[in-house]
């Protein structure tokens, strides 16, 4: 397991999903792969001699656990804080499309079958998208997924849109050189209606960036999309794995092979500072979610949701 140069961690402030406020702590972050965690040995808990100058701790995001964690709980010198407990989601590639089919219910193929055509229906009678791996392919692809990712709730709501930054752009250039880049868009027309971006590490394409424009939801252009991209992922060959990263949803769980349970875990320096900041994480969270659960009852919920989402 390897840790990144330390840098700001955010702790958002959340109720639901409207962000409040937020700060940062100066963390050394770690991800781990689909590969080390097949190999236990590999993951190796980092101690308090491998903290980088300025750092006060490591955030370590995908860690393999057997049982949930406490919250918050002293561990050695440091303040452990697990927010989140979940499913991690990913799809074996090593197989063939038609074998990977087998594993939905009649039922569910049906289903995605008729989303699919509803929608070629929609578009005149032909299916419309294109895959971006090549550097002078980038542009295009930020362009058009750009135009979708500004109309969502995550960048209107969570500041979690596909980036737009040159930086990030030329890190885009440089993964489609090597052959590191997996990028898809789906139009309606000439109307680009949603986007995914997957870079490629150790033969594992990452579940990155997935946007749509919500005034196609109905259509569920971004299950349109994620098929699509599975089967050419499928049929190129030489993929091992689709991860979908941290979290849970119904799309990571109809889409996975495979589910394997994991934290995200943050070992950090028990100042003043950074307690506070964790119990107030942690206190908000508890809120959040006490708040969701009595919206539930009344079942406002989800009127409440889409509310926030559409006029955040």
């Amino acid at each position: 397991m390897s840790l990144s140069q330390e840098r700001d961690v955010s702790f958002k402030f959340q109720l639901s999903d409207w962000t409040l406020f937020q700060t940062s702590i100066r963390l050394q972050p770690c991800s781990i792969g689909l590969a080390e965690a097949g190999n236990p040995a590999a993951i190796a808990i980092p101690g308090e001699d491998q903290l980088a100058p300025g750092s006060q701790g490591f955030a370590l995001r995908r860690l393999p656990v057997d049982e949930t964690l406490p919250r918050l709980a002293r561990s050695g010198p440091f303040l452990r804080y697990v927010p989140l407990h979940y499913q991690h989601c990913y799809i074996d590639l090593n197989t063939s499309f038609e074998d990977y089919q087998k594993k939905f219910s009649s039922k569910t193929r049906s289903t995605i079958n008729r989303k699919i055509r509803k929608f070629t229906e929609h578009c005149g009678g032909t299916l419309k998208w294109h895959s971006y791996r090549k550097p002078d392919e980038v542009p295009a692809f930020f362009q058009l997924a750009r135009a979708v990712s500004k109309l969502t709730y995550q960048e209107k709501l969570l500041d979690a849109g596909l980036p737009d930054t040159p930086e990030f752009m030329e890190r885009a250039r440089a993964l489609a050189a090597s052959g590191h880049l997996r990028a898809y868009v789906l139009f309606d027309g000439d109307k680009p209606v949603s986007y995914l971006y997957c870079p490629v590490q150790d033969g594992v394409a990452i579940y990155s960036y997935l946007g749509y424009d919500p005034a196609y939801m109905h259509l569920s252009v971004g299950t349109v999309l994620q098929w699509l991209a599975l089967e050419e992922m499928f049929n190129e060959g030489g993929l091992r794995y689709f991860d979908f990263t941290e979290g849970q949803s119904d799309h990571k769980r109809l889409f996975a092979t495979h589910q394997r349970q994991c934290a995200n875990v943050f070992l950090v320096r028990p100042t003043l500072r950074n307690a506070a900041i964790l119990r107030g994480h942690a206190m908000m969270d508890r809120f959040s979610v006490w708040t969701g659960q009595l919206l539930d009852r009344y079942g406002v919920k989800a009127k409440v949701r889409r509310l926030i989402r559409r006029h955040g």
